[in-house]
């Protein structure tokens, strides 16, 4: 039988150490490419095997979280004889794309995970919006990969220098990248995060071209894609299912189905670093503890009424810390409780002032 050279899947030595109790157990390595609803297509040195999870891993799992995800390298007992695998185990991830699952439940829903390299593809048609990719940036700061803009469509902009420029002001520092998979303009300037064995994923909302992408830079079709629906200018949404996909010169990429939704998760360090020019300004107020409201000294109303700081990203900024603030103290009694007691203190505070009847 052929064996697979797992390194070509991002196997590394880092990664061999970390298996270390999982081989002494006889089991061995594999990397998930493909997540099903309760079934996995995972990459190992024996080919390709399904994958189901073991009654144990199964019972001991506190959430979504502690399932495998597309990118996750798994610890599994194979039957190549009948192309089927048990999975015991999930390696600790390098890095991972979460945001909140859909639904009224706090629960963590992980997109992508060990990935090198985010690209998060934004379309430069009548699509564009600047609000969206700062949600996208945040969270992927958070991941703990490096987060690279491509705007695509290019070709269906008339002012591409322009929208560049507009990128640039609310993520300063990131690589920008303006692409067209339809005329293949731009594509060799992705070539260099794709080096083998390099894992990058791609992210961004329904339609906005993120498999035709995969495809050129395949050189085949490989991922199933719809053209553009008339009447919005927006591209039809093809992918249901995340799959990583390796290319011939041994880059491997992961694609995402649109995300029509994307709320954030435990994103406080992403926030600071997608918003580091704010949080500059900050640091500069009169006083440690300023709201940004009305306090004399307060640097960021300063820059906002000097033009130096444009309020929709401002707003921007407020309403992505609300939602994180939010959800914390939804996952936290401790936090509802302290809030609760805030604003009981309010309540109180209006209650005894001079003016009320």
């Amino acid at each position: 039988m052929t064996t697979t050279d797992m390194a070509e899947w991002g196997w590394d030595p880092k990664w061999a150490e970390a298996f270390g109790e999982y081989r002494e157990a006889g089991l061995v390595p594999g990397r998930v490419t493909l997540e099903h609803k309760h079934i996995y297509r995972v990459m190992t040195e024996k080919g390709e095997l399904l994958g189901e999870i073991a009654g144990r891993m199964r019972h001991e799992a506190f959430g979504r979280a502690d399932y495998p995800a597309v990118g996750d390298w798994v610890a599994l007992q194979p039957r190549p004889a009948d192309g089927r695998a048990t999975i015991h185990g999930v390696l600790p991830r390098r890095s991972k794309f979460s945001r909140k699952a859909a639904g009224p439940t706090v629960a963590e829903q992980i997109v992508a995970s060990n990935v090198d390299t985010v690209f998060l593809v934004h379309a430069l048609n009548q699509d564009f919006n600047l609000r969206r990719l700062e949600r996208y940036l945040t969270l992927a700061y958070e991941s703990g990969a490096q987060p690279v803009v491509l705007l695509s469509k290019a070709d269906l902009c008339a002012d591409v220098p322009g929208r560049v420029a507009d990128v640039e002001g609310i993520a300063p520092g990131v690589p920008i990248h303006a692409v067209s998979s339809l005329q293949d303009e731009g594509l060799e300037a992705l070539r260099p995060y794709l080096a083998g064995g390099r894992t990058a994923a791609l992210l961004g909302s329904s339609g906005a071209g993120k498999s035709t992408l995969v495809n050129r830079l395949y050189g085949e079709e490989v991922l199933h894609t719809g053209g553009i629906r008339e009447g919005d200018d927006r591209g039809r949404h093809t992918t249901t299912h995340r799959e990583l996909v390796r290319l011939p010169e041994g880059g491997l990429l992961i694609d995402t189905p649109g995300m029509r939704e994307l709320q954030l998760w435990d994103a406080d360090s992403g926030l600071d670093l997608a918003f580091r020019d704010i949080e500059a300004l900050a640091a500069g107020c009169r006083f440690s503890d300023c709201s940004h409201g009305g306090e004399p000294g307060c640097a960021v109303q300063a820059a906002l009424e000097e033009g130096t700081l444009q309020a929709a990203r401002y707003r921007s900024y407020v309403k992505l810390q609300k939602e994180l603030a939010f959800e914390a103290r939804r996952e936290d009694p401790a936090l509802q409780r302290e809030e609760r007691d805030r604003w009981k203190k309010i309540h109180k505070q209006v209650r005894k002032s001079p003016g009320r009847h």
